[in-house]
């Protein structure tokens, strides 16, 4: 935490869970951009600063794999999945492609501030930057 310009991005089809993910990291210290699709991340200009996504695994269009595919082969960026739908195939093909955690919703405000911190790259408190 306390990195200067570290960015969470929340791609999220749900605007609950977009809102209330944004206001808790933001009520960390996180500056937040939130996203209803993979396909409007994808096509956000992103400046090459700290930071990482969160991920929701099923949404219409592109999925979160789909998403995480793309985003992984241009930089490399933390990426912790959230879902309300996951299954084991869908963990393992996430973890397998770098995902630094995945985690169920209804997310658990103190787990998610925590996922990531037991090694780099951070979660949250975003440590890996584009290269």
């Amino acid at each position: 935490m306390g990195l200067e310009n570290e960015v969470v991005y929340v791609v999220d089809d749900d605007p609950i869970v977009r809102d209330a993910l944004s206001s808790l990291l933001r009520s960390h210290g996180k500056d937040v951009h939130v996203f209803a699709t993979g396909a409007e991340f994808l096509s956000f200009e992103r400046p090459d600063t700290v930071a990482c996504l969160v991920l929701d695994l099923k949404m219409p269009g592109m999925n979160g794999l789909d998403v995480q595919r793309v985003v992984s082969a241009q930089i490399s960026i933390p990426i912790i999945f959230i879902t309300g739908r996951g299954d084991i195939p869908s963990t393992v093909k996430a973890m397998q492609g770098g995902a630094v955690d995945f985690l169920t919703k209804s997310v658990d405000e103190a787990v998610f501030m925590r996922c990531g911190r037991r090694g780099p790259p951070k979660g949250p408190n975003c440590q890996a930057a584009s290269p």
